[in-house]
Formats: C-alpha cells, structure tokens, sequence
C-alpha cells in the first residue's frame, strides 16, 4: 500500500498504567493456571493470549509512494532505522515479547529480523497468509498514475479487477491470527510483522474502523472466550509524548 515518507521519531515507552486498566473481565475469561515463564519483576502481563500486529519499516517503494501489494521490496535506510528504534524502545517497554512472525515479503522479514535480534529472540517464523494484499495492476503504480488511469477508483474507494478482495485478506490473515494465539499462553505476548493492508482490513472487520498504519504502527490482538478481538491502536511514531509504546489490551467486549 502506498504510504508518504514519515520523518522518524523517538519512540516513547514510560509505564503509564495496568495493562488490564477496568478491563478486569478479561484476566477472568483468561485460562485459569495459564503461566508463561518467568518475566523480570518491572514487565507488565498480558492477561489472555495477545499479538502486537505492526506495520514493518518503510520500503523503497514507500518512500516513493509506489503500490506494493506483492511486490518484494526491501527496506529504505530510514526503514531500518524505524526497526531499530522501535525494537530498542520494544526491549525497554513494559512487556516481554517471547517470538516475532512475519509475513514472507522481504521488507517485513527484515523488520522483523532485526526486532527478533534486539529482543534476543529466535529468528523470526514466517507465514504467507501475513503477506500484503495483492495489488493487481496497481502494483507498482503511484496514487497519480492510479487516478489517471481508473478515474474516480481512490475517491471511492474501488479496487481494480485482479486486486485481492478484502474478505479474502481477512480471511486469511484472521486465520493465522487465530491458530497463532490458540498456540500461544497468556503472559506470551507475541509480534507479527506484517503490511498496511493486512492490518487495515483487521481493524476494519474487528472494529469497524478502517485507518491505514503509519510504518511500525498497528494493534493489539487478543484471544477472549475462544475470539479474536482488537485491543488497542498502536502508533509509535504519532503523537508520542501521551501515548504509551505498548499500550495491552485496553477496551475489549
């Protein structure tokens, strides 16, 4: 998905509050005797199976504001930089990560890689259902050539014939979601490196809303009485003096 270049920013990680806040239904809908091992005394538990989904660091073609979809792009060098400083705000933040997935894509593996490396965890485990949407002939296209192209096709929000359909990417996605968290003990908390389209069509179909990830933004994921439900937005690189890097669960019904 196109996105502008984003000027890199400090990620703020300060303990703000419980993880659990009022949302106290949630550790008791939690599997009871579920215990993940032991975590440093300072590290905040998630109290139900829980996946931080983000967004991987810009790309060459993101900096160019260039359709993806499938295309296999690497990282920019602000990209890297991205990684980088989120996976040290990661390792600094209130919660200890115990695995990192990702999409098959070059630009997200990466990313993932080098989070994987900073957290001192095993190298990232890859599934293609985390892939990007398939752009179609919109592959490689800008926002410009796009509009000149399939007039009207943006401002309304159409997709072109070949490009995946939405249900289809939340499908698929939402079942690697859930077999993940089904693996995964509460007080696990797990990061999947994935794409602004794949992340968008979750939120979409969870919550009803629909704004694209910034790079290295996304949301949390939890798995309550057998669902997969959305936590919080997670955006590091916006409005970072208030919010905190890893903000839990947050409102779950």
């Amino acid at each position: 998905m196109p996105a502008a270049s984003r000027a890199d920013a400090k990620i703020r990680s300060t303990a703000t509050r419980e993880i659990v806040g009022d949302d106290t239904h949630l550790t008791e809908e939690a599997s009871a005797g579920s215990v993940g091992a032991p975590v440093p005394s300072r590290a905040v538990p998630t109290p139900v199976p829980s996946l931080l989904v983000i967004r991987h660091g810009q790309s060459l073609w993101n900096a160019l504001a260039r359709w993806q979809g499938m295309a296999d792009i690497d990282l920019s060098d602000l990209g890297r930089e991205q990684a980088r400083s989120a996976a040290a705000q990661l390792a600094e933040g209130p919660h200890r990560f115990r695995r990192v997935y990702a999409s098959k894509l070059a630009r997200a593996r990466d990313t993932a890689s080098i989070i994987a490396d900073h957290l001192r965890l095993d190298a990232p485990a890859t599934d293609e259902r985390w892939n990007e949407a398939d752009a179609g002939p919109w592959q490689g296209l800008t926002p410009q050539e796009i509009k000149e192209q399939w007039p009207g096709f943006l401002e309304r929000n159409r997709r072109p014939d070949g490009f995946e359909p939405y249900d289809t990417v939340v499908q698929r996605s939402l079942d690697a979601a859930t077999e993940l968290l089904g693996s995964i003990e509460p007080d696990q908390p797990t990061i999947v490196v994935t794409h602004s389209g794949v992340i968008r069509s979750l939120r979409r179909h969870l919550t009803g809303a629909s704004e694209r990830a910034p790079n290295l933004g996304g949301l949390w994921l939890h798995l309550v009485s057998g669902r997969v439900r959305a936590g919080h937005d997670f955006d590091p690189l916006s409005a970072a003096e208030v919010r905190e890097f890893s903000e839990g669960p947050g409102q779950v019904t």
